[in-house]
């Protein structure tokens, strides 16, 4: 993007660029989204980076009107299947806080200096600085809307040590931690659910989208495809609240999102509120990302309803529902067994070999299986199972989503439309057409969207 275009959203406050590019501004040492409501600077001191962390290590701080941070994510991530992409996908998913900038090159197949040098040559920061912005983040996050004690927050973000934590925060922020936190509280940014003493309350969050969001057809999807005791929907439409358990890689989580329903007409972005019960903070981040990605909350909109809109025969349905997302998977392991096996199936393999919740709420009562306890039932499901948990089939955030294809296609009796369905779900991928389906090639790089438009069509009780 040139100068003018970014200098115009900056100028017109345009939050259909919120994630996908920050600025700085010279004089004041801050960076904000395009969308802040401050006033609009010079142009000669205006600096633009495609990251926060590239923004962080030119020395600027976040600014604390518009919380950058906490913009969307950029649409360009999810879409991308080359090696940026992929390593943006696994940071998200907390890869360099777990397993180190090394651990990341041996999921992407390179050397960590070939990882450093290609992300540092595109987004203007390595690895390294693109996670601690990231455990900058959840940081603040948790220090406004939780009473935990610093330390424990400290390490629950995923810092070495407190005294890492603290630098970092006062880099980021321009305060201390306490200082953060009693901000928050002076400035009642503090959410009236957040949990007064421990997380057992749970972490209260918005999940930012930019742009209209159809809320509606998302969580039709997700209440239809509901597996008893791993999920639940409640409620009427409007308002309902989805539910469900996660297996996370420091323990297990119970999420609750929302239904928020907004003015799609508006073009407006927001959010859903969610709230995160985990056994261990660490897996804050990772269970974010994974909600993010179920809920597809950082599309772009604008872009693909520009491209899907100027068919004829797309064209009423763009309009009738503005915004409307390709839902992911919030496990895609899970997702992948779930769209081979079905909903019936797949609820008695819940009962036979799920994880029992230590402490089960309502419905909600097991973690589904690993692919390990799965792999010995036999058949294609065990062919698929004990593929995934060998390992020669990934479907992680950061897979190569060729080469998950190829892996798929090679399990015995595995049907290619099942293949298309994980990889539209599972992997993330926004331009999946099922073999046979008449899906033209003028709606690329969005076909996953327009046959996510053509099922919400449909009349209801027909098969989606």
């Amino acid at each position: 993007m040139d100068e003018e275009t970014g200098y115009g959203a900056v100028r017109s406050r345009d939050a259909r660029f919120d994630g996908a590019f920050f600025f700085a501004v010279r004089t004041t040492g801050i960076y904000c989204r395009p969308s802040c409501p401050a006033v609009t600077p010079k142009r000669e001191n205006v600096r633009y980076y495609a990251t926060a962390a590239a923004a962080q290590g030119s020395g600027f701080r976040a600014c604390r009107r518009c919380r950058p941070d906490a913009a969307p994510g950029s649409a360009e991530w999810d879409v991308r299947a080359d090696v940026v992409g992929r390593a943006m996908r696994m940071i998200g998913d907390g890869v360099v806080d777990r397993e180190g900038v090394a651990g990341l090159a041996g999921r992407l197949g390179y050397s960590a200096r070939q990882v450093q040098r290609q992300l540092t040559a595109e987004l203007g920061a390595g690895p390294v600085a693109l996670a601690r912005a990231q455990r900058a983040h959840t940081a603040r996050v948790l220090l406004q809307t939780t009473e935990l004690p610093v330390t424990e927050i400290a390490f629950a973000a995923g810092f070495a040590s407190v005294r890492q934590f603290n630098d970092t925060i006062r880099t980021v922020y321009a305060a201390t931690p306490t200082g953060l936190r009693a901000t928050a509280n002076r400035g009642g940014t503090r959410s009236s659910a957040a949990p007064s003493g421990t997380p057992s309350a749970g972490v209260p969050l918005r999940l930012a989208h930019r742009g209209p969001y159809q809320a509606a057809a998302v969580f039709d999807l997700l209440s239809d495809e509901a597996v008893p005791g791993i999920e639940e929907v409640t409620g009427a439409p409007g308002s309902r609240t989805y539910r469900r358990t996660l297996r996370l890689p420091y323990g297990t989580g119970i999420v609750a999102v929302g239904e928020r329903l907004s003015d799609a007409s508006a073009h407006r972005s927001g959010w859903l509120d969610a709230r995160l019960h985990l056994t261990d903070l660490r897996d804050l981040t990772t269970a974010v990302q994974r909600l993010r990605r179920l809920f597809d909350l950082d599309a772009d909109p604008y872009a693909v309803d520009e491209r899907l809109g100027a068919d004829p025969r797309l064209a009423p349905l763009v309009a009738a529902r503005p915004g409307l997302r390709s839902p992911g998977a919030a496990d895609p392991e899970e997702l992948a067994m779930r769209a081979l096996v079905g909903p019936h199936e797949a609820e008695r393999l819940v009962r036979a070999y799920g994880k029992v919740l230590d402490s089960p709420c309502g419905t909600l009562t097991h973690v589904f299986p690993e692919p390990a306890a799965l792999a010995e039932t036999g058949g294609t499901t065990g062919a698929l199972a004990a593929a995934l948990a060998d390992g020669s089939l990934r479907l992680d955030p950061g897979a190569d989503r060729e080469a998950a294809r190829t892996a798929l296609l090679a399990l015995p009796g595995l049907d290619a439309r099942v293949v298309a369905v994980i990889h539209t779900r599972a992997l993330g991928d926004p331009d999946v057409a099922p073999p046979g389906a008449p899906v033209p090639d003028a709606w690329r790089p969005w076909r996953s969207y327009a046959l996510r438009h053509l099922a919400a069509a449909q009349p209801e009780g027909e098969d989606k």
